[in-house]
């Protein structure tokens, strides 16, 4: 659910969303915004006036697939952390071949709105990137994120093997420990990535001034130091 509703001539503008990130306590002012050890370094790719430019991608990458509640959030931060070289909107976790985005906010199919991120592991590793998927969004909210509320908001991790399923379990235990409420973020294996259709793809950088991109992308990416 995005609900836009603009009155210029009255300074009013009313809007909600699911893409507030949660604050289990840690500082993001400064240069730089830090979890445990964990310092969340922007991307050189998204330095230049185009955002990522003419980058050279390295030989050997990894994937790692988030679900954090509206994809258009999480692709806007984590296409932003250096070391990250690619970064897709889609869906997964479903039953459904090749979902419709409709179809998927119906909530029959059994989707979840997803990031499929592909980094390269020399620059950035598995726990960084979950250090900053735990201070992204709430991942104590089942079901929802913010104002969005549905089974395709849901907090989620697509291991693609035992590495990452290792991975994810020892950083969501370890995160549990900043959080009063229970995480609820669902540990499971990856079926199907499905990628999203284009228009959703960089919505960030092709809409950044969209009011979902000014009012609730933009702060956020500014609170975590990425903007």
């Amino acid at each position: 659910m995005r609900i836009f509703l603009s009155l210029a001539g009255f300074g009013l503008l009313l809007f909600t969303s699911g893409c507030d990130a949660r604050e289990p306590g840690e500082t993001l002012g400064g240069t730089s915004a830090q979890t445990d050890n964990t310092t969340i370094s922007r991307s050189k790719a998204m330095q230049g006036p185009d955002d990522r430019g003419d980058v050279q991608r390295p030989t050997h990458e990894d994937t790692l697939v988030l679900g954090a509640g509206c994809f258009w959030c999480v692709e806007a931060v984590f296409e932003r952390l250096e070391g990250v070289t690619d970064v897709q909107a889609g869906y997964a976790g479903g039953h459904v071949d090749d979902p419709e985005y409709e179809a998927v906010c119906a909530g029959s199919t059994g989707h979840a709105e997803v990031a499929r991120i592909t980094y390269d592991p020399d620059v950035i590793s598995i726990s960084k990137i979950l250090s900053v998927f735990w201070i992204a969004h709430d991942p104590t909210t089942l079901n929802r994120q913010g104002a969005d509320i549905g089974t395709q908001y849901r907090s989620a991790i697509f291991y693609r093997n035992e590495q990452q399923r290792a991975a994810a379990e020892k950083s969501l235990a370890e995160a549990q420990s900043r959080f009063s409420a229970d995480i609820v973020t669902e540990v499971t294996p990856l079926d199907s990535f499905w990628a999203a259709e284009s228009y959703h793809q960089d919505y960030y950088r092709n809409n950044r001034n969209a009011p979902y991109c000014r009012v609730v992308i933009e702060p956020k990416l500014k609170k975590l130091n990425l903007e």
